[in-house]
């Protein structure tokens, strides 16, 4: 199914400017319905501002009419600006000059909003450098105070098809990842039998051969050699 372009952004609107119900805007927009509840309090998606779809030629008037009569009706798409001209991209993104200056403030809306995605994925989404990354990220960039988060989509600089893809593609790895390190954290439980069998089964080959020995026998042995009355007797005087 396709979405709008920047799908929080026209929940806003359509909250503040229509008579939409929130199952309508979550299914138009992509959202649960519950966020699009949080939207209308308050409680999500703040500071965010409204994107008119009628201005981007994503709905029409009389579309959002038929659906607040209708409230069983859905709202359907008419175009995603984002998928035009979307096709396979072969070789290094080229970002025209006048929109060079705009790079930053999408890296910093990227490492804000979707920290999971990698310097490459970023560098590769936008056409930048990896230290211009991770300058933004250790927030040491020259030009840190002057800018603020920016949808790289809403700047021109990608596509919403292709922004979605990485940060799916992303999750999924992230989540391969979480996956698997749980399983190795799983520990096995051995019975206590089976760990002294384990144990008995390792000899040091330092004692190896006196494993019929016990303590006894060695302290008897000890015993048995020292003479009594080489311990008791007195020294001999020499005067007698």
């Amino acid at each position: 199914m396709a979405l709008p372009l920047m799908q929080k952004a026209t929940a806003v609107w359509l909250i503040d400017n229509t008579k939409l119900t929130f199952s309508q805007i979550a299914k138009f927009c992509g959202l649960h319905e519950l966020e699009v509840n949080g939207i209308a309090d308050g409680d999500v998606a703040t500071g965010i501002r409204g994107m008119d779809p009628i201005s981007n030629t994503q709905l029409t008037l009389e579309e959002i009419k038929r659906c607040e009569e209708d409230q069983t009706a859905e709202l359907v798409l008419l175009k995603n600006p984002a998928a035009i001209g979307e096709g396979k991209r072969r070789g290094p993104r080229y970002t025209p000059l006048s929109k060079r200056q705009d790079r930053p403030a999408a890296i910093a809306w990227i490492v804000k909003f979707h920290p999971e995605l990698t310097d490459a994925q970023i560098s590769k989404l936008i056409g930048t450098t990896k230290p211009t990354i991770q300058s933004i990220r250790a927030r040491t960039h020259w030009n840190m105070a002057n800018f603020q988060p920016v949808d790289p989509v809403a700047l021109g600089l990608c596509k919403q098809v292709e922004l979605d893809a990485m940060v799916a593609k992303s999750s999924k790895k992230l989540d391969q990842a979480q996956s698997s390190k749980n399983d190795d954290s799983e520990t096995t439980i051995v019975s206590t039998e089976s760990s002294l069998i384990a144990a008995d089964s390792k000899v040091p080959s330092n004692i190896a051969g006196l494993e019929g020995f016990s303590l006894t026998d060695v302290k008897s042995e000890e015993q048995g050699s020292i003479d009594p009355d080489s311990i008791f007797s007195l020294p001999k005087n020499d005067k007698e």
